[in-house]
């Protein structure tokens, strides 16, 4: 048993993170092993992007429970993946590539573990004790090598608002053997206090990379989705929400200024009494354009105009409309006269409502824009008769089994001349840096299809309904696993007779 000891201390003297909490017999402390969905008895290993991730339990008892998460980095590989830079903000230098803290440190890294490895943890869910999941805990967690850019009374401004009862940020020092060279940027960062576990996990995945203000990767649009989920309830009403922002976005201002447009609808949503829909399916990735390349969804958003007016349409439905990003520039062609948004969330259409500044506009302009609350796995009337209809980002949200339903509401019942799919390309999934292997790209997708799937189905669609179809990729073409994002344009050729016609 000695021996054992002294091996448990040396792996903590390596460990990142630890998240501890109390308990009694009628409730045990070991209830965070389910909440983590990470058995106690077990040291488990997973890969990630940029190295091994290793959960174990010093303790696990009643009375006390502890899981550590330490994750081993591969200096060497970050750079030859070309990660080693740091991109988000590190210094760009041959030696920094190879002389820095990322083994070392809680960066990104972590943070990038941690939504890896703790999935179902950060979205609070769990079967077996939901009610447990729901519920505050005693909770302690530490990090024993936090940069922090800014210091320890930064990191006190970031997590005193979140609920903490206690935020220690004890300075280490850059050598004990030497005190007069002082404190190093780094501090020992030890957060006490009654939250859920999903939310201390949520403010950790946002503020370690905040703190240590430069990310391993480069930062893509998508990154903007992942603030504000995991910001979600927190980040809206923190006083340094600016400053969080910036950082975590890697100061990309284009991004940043995005980010706060939407931070301020949900405040608005919310002294409302609303709830702004978790599900955009056309996310608003505003470009900056000093920063290459274009955002995916400006280019998804380009091609769908392109083919609209290649459709010659005048009248359009964009069905599935979300908070009304591509509303937004269909608004601004006059060519479209008659333009309708369609979502099952009236939250998402209040959103959408105050984006476009409805009650703002003119007359005229008014005029030409209409916003429905339906849902598209039932037909209805008002959706007849329009030259175009748009599905961008939609049909991966509809679970397999109604799928059908959508199919003859859209393609058999509301028959627009031509209709616009767009979807991602799960084959171009690992070309995503920050997408963990085997993931989708959005934790509300049913399913993400490849390119050969996609065909298929619009073949099928195309042939049930009388249509045509071609395919037309969005985004970088790779030779290997294809674009980002497919689109299917479907051009009506004939009438067909269907079941539902006849009954």
């Amino acid at each position: 048993m000695p021996g054992r000891r002294r091996e448990r201390r040396t792996i903590l003297g390596r460990v990142f993170l630890t998240i501890s909490t109390t308990g009694t017999p009628e409730r045990p402390a070991t209830d965070l092993s389910f909440l983590l969905h990470k058995h106690p008895d077990n040291a488990q290993t997973f890969s990630t992007s940029h190295g091994t991730a290793h959960v174990l339990y010093p303790e696990a008892t009643a009375e006390r429970c502890t899981a550590a998460l330490l994750l081993e980095v591969d200096p060497v590989g970050l750079v030859r993946r070309g990660k080693g830079k740091g991109r988000g903000g590190a210094p760009d230098s041959a030696l920094a590539q190879y002389v820095n803290d990322r083994p070392y440190a809680a960066s990104s890294l972590l943070a990038v573990a941690l939504s890896t490895v703790f999935k179902s943890a950060l979205r609070g869910a769990c079967r077996a004790m939901p009610e447990r999941a729901a519920a505050p805990l005693p909770l302690r967690i530490e990090v024993p090598a936090l940069p922090a850019r800014g210091g320890a009374e930064l990191v006190r401004k970031l997590f005193g608002p979140l609920g903490w009862e206690t935020v220690e940020a004890e300075p280490v020092a850059l050598d004990t053997a030497f005190p007069e060279w002082g404190d190093s940027r780094y501090v020992c960062l030890v957060l006490e206090g009654e939250l859920r576990l999903a939310d201390a996990l949520n403010q950790l995945y946002v503020l370690l990379p905040v703190l240590d203000d430069a990310k391993h990767y480069w930062v893509a649009p998508d990154e903007v989705d992942k603030l504000l989920r995991a910001g979600d309830g927190w980040l809206a009403e923190h006083p340094e929400q600016k400053l969080i922002t910036s950082r975590y976005l890697s100061r990309r201002w284009g991004l940043t200024r995005d980010a706060m447009e939407r931070l301020e609808l949900v405040r608005l949503a919310e002294s409302d009494g609303l709830e702004v829909e978790d599900v955009d399916n056309a996310v608003d990735e505003t470009t900056d354009t000093e920063e290459k390349p274009v955002p995916l969804a400006e280019q998804r958003r380009a091609a769908i105009l392109a083919a609209l007016r290649a459709a010659d349409a005048t009248r359009v439905l964009d069905l599935g409309c979300g908070q009304g990003q591509l509303l937004q520039e269909l608004l601004k062609d006059v060519r479209f006269t008659d333009i309708v948004g369609v979502d099952v969330s009236v939250r998402a259409l209040t959103v959408a409502g105050r984006r476009l500044r409805l009650e703002r506009l003119g007359e005229r302009q008014a005029g030409r824009i209409t916003l429905l609350q339906g849902s598209l796995a039932y037909t209805d009337k008002r959706l007849t008769g329009y030259d175009a209809a748009v599905l961008s980002e939609v049909v991966e949200h509809v679970d397999l089994p109604r799928l059908p339903a959508l199919e003859y509401a859209v393609f058999g019942s509301a028959r627009p001349r031509t209709v616009l799919v767009t979807t991602p390309n799960v084959e171009y999934n690992v070309r995503w840096e920050s997408l963990p292997a085997g993931h989708v790209r959005h934790g509300d997708h049913r399913f993400e299809w490849t390119r050969r799937e996609f065909r298929t189905w619009a073949a099928r669609v195309a042939e049930q309904y009388g249509y045509g179809v071609e395919f037309t990729p969005i985004g970088p073409d790779d030779p290997e696993v294809g674009p980002p994002t497919q689109m299917a344009v479907f051009t009506q050729t004939s009438r067909t007779t269907t079941k539902e016609d006849t009954a």
